[in-house]
């Protein structure tokens, strides 16, 4: 066999010959999951925010194929906070703190959220969409609404536009990205919900511009007990501050409350904030010795030098590095603008002047006749919507303009409906069953229509 060009061919002497390339060619790149994390900026982090928050995110952000995005949300922090100076000394501390603790803004995208002016452009177009029912069933406001009428006020005493219209400006700052999934609680999982509503809204009104966003739920979230033994947090004033100079942090840590139980007598781990605070920071060996010393009845005094020394060894390092960037905020406000430029520049400014053409926010001499006959022929396709109803459940519907094709049963989560709508799609419609039901004069030949024409949408965009 001879070595020959990348063409082959026979060569003089009749062998064959083979191509052989110099280097095996280049894997096709996979396709990224765009991950949209906000950060509240009101309050000093304090080390549940570290341990629950701020250390799974980093670690997440340096998995492969994630492409992270992090935002400081001073716009959102303006709903509570009216004092400028604290809103300013918030959002330094805070972006601080996640750079001392490994945010690395040459890997992933970190920007302030009032850098991008974009971002409340997209609030104007997604509240003309966004329906006023829908806004009245944010937890937020119904909880205000609810105080109000426990202490026979008006409904809407004291409650500023803000508040009501804060899930409009969380949607704009996740679908101005078009991000796949935005990690969040259970208590924000109905405000992905809402974005998602806008978002079909506006694709079925303008052509399909926005990625549906997905709620990603931790089920597990690490929460640790403040120094009174309850939940670690800023309501109950028994917070440890993440970066408390060490002599203070040790004040703080021989301050939790323990039982009475003398050196000598074993103690439970069971119920122990000391225990749970230090296996939060310790390794696998260092927890098992920990208990074993529990059992060997060793005394709180001890126990909290340990625990100190334990958290102490990780933090202090990350104290250091938050010090020393407080101390320039110059280079941190550099660091913001720079990403937000970027950003910009790469999708926000690009994308506005995509969503302005698409609501007809256009030159008044551009001819956009085809265009305009394509988006609208988008604009009449079926979609499914998805909604949290009163009882907490998860419910979709395949709607058609006005009317409604299909309507679902209630799931337990937003990800069960959302892969019966992914086997609706995949699979076709069979028929109603105990989970799902035919909408008023909708027929199974209608549902199936519905879906030929959502796959043949994906086929000609694929």
């Amino acid at each position: 066999m001879e070595r020959t060009s990348p063409a082959g061919g026979v060569g003089r002497s009749g062998k064959l010959r083979i191509r052989i390339p110099d280097r095996a060619p280049a894997a096709p790149a996979m396709p990224q999951t765009r991950v949209l994390t906000g950060i509240t900026t009101s309050g000093t982090p304090h080390l549940g925010n570290y341990v629950g928050a701020i250390r799974p995110a980093i670690a997440a952000s340096r998995a492969p194929g994630v492409e992270s995005f992090y935002f400081l949300a001073d716009y959102h922090a303006l709903v509570k906070v009216q004092q400028p100076e604290r809103v300013q000394r918030s959002t330094l501390e805070i972006a601080a703190a996640w750079l001392a603790c490994g945010l690395d803004p040459d890997k992933v995208r970190f920007y302030r959220q009032s850098d991008i002016p974009e971002t409340t452009e997209l609030t104007w177009l997604l509240t003309c969409v966004a329906g006023k029912g829908l806004l009245n069933r944010a937890h937020a406001y119904k909880a205000a609404v609810d105080r109000n009428r426990e202490g026979g006020e008006d409904d809407d005493a004291g409650i500023s536009a803000g508040l009501f219209m804060y899930p409009v400006l969380m949607a704009a700052d996740i679908l101005l990205f078009n991000a796949h999934k935005v990690p969040v609680g259970r208590d924000q999982v109905q405000h992905i919900e809402m974005a998602r509503d806008f978002a079909q809204r506006f694709n079925h009104l303008y052509g399909n511009h926005f990625t549906l966003p997905e709620a990603v739920v931790e089920e597990q979230v690490a929460t640790l007990p403040g120094l009174d033994g309850r939940k670690m947090s800023k309501s109950y004033d028994n917070t440890i501050p993440l970066f408390a100079p060490r002599e203070q942090l040790k004040k703080l840590i021989f301050s939790i409350v323990t039982d009475s139980r003398a050196p000598g007598e074993a103690k439970d781990t069971g119920d122990s904030a000391l225990f749970q605070l230090y296996q939060a920071f310790a390794g696998t060996d260092e927890t098992a010795a920990m208990r074993q010393a529990y059992a060997d009845g060793i005394g709180w005094g001890d126990a909290k030098q340990r625990l100190f020394e334990r958290i102490d060894a990780e933090v202090a390092p990350l104290r250091e590095k938050y010090e020393g960037l407080v101390a320039r905020p110059e280079r941190i406000e550099q660091q913001l603008r720079d990403g937000a430029q970027s950003l910009r520049a790469q999708y926000a400014t690009p994308f506005l002047r995509e969503l302005r053409a698409a609501v007809g926010l256009r030159d008044l001499g551009a001819r956009v006749a085809g265009k305009a006959t394509a988006k609208q022929a988008q604009a009449a396709l079926p979609v499914f919507k998805q909604y949290r109803e009163a009882d907490g459940r998860f419910h979709f519907k395949l709607v058609d303009g006005e009317r409604v094709l299909l309507q679902s049963r209630g799931f337990e989560s937003p990800k069960e409906a959302g892969q019966r709508i992914a086997a609706l799609r995949r699979d076709g419609f069979t028929g109603a069953d105990a989970g799902l039901a035919l909408g008023p004069e909708a027929d199974n030949a209608a549902v199936q229509a519905a879906l030929d024409a959502l796959r043949a949408a994906e086929e000609t965009k694929a």
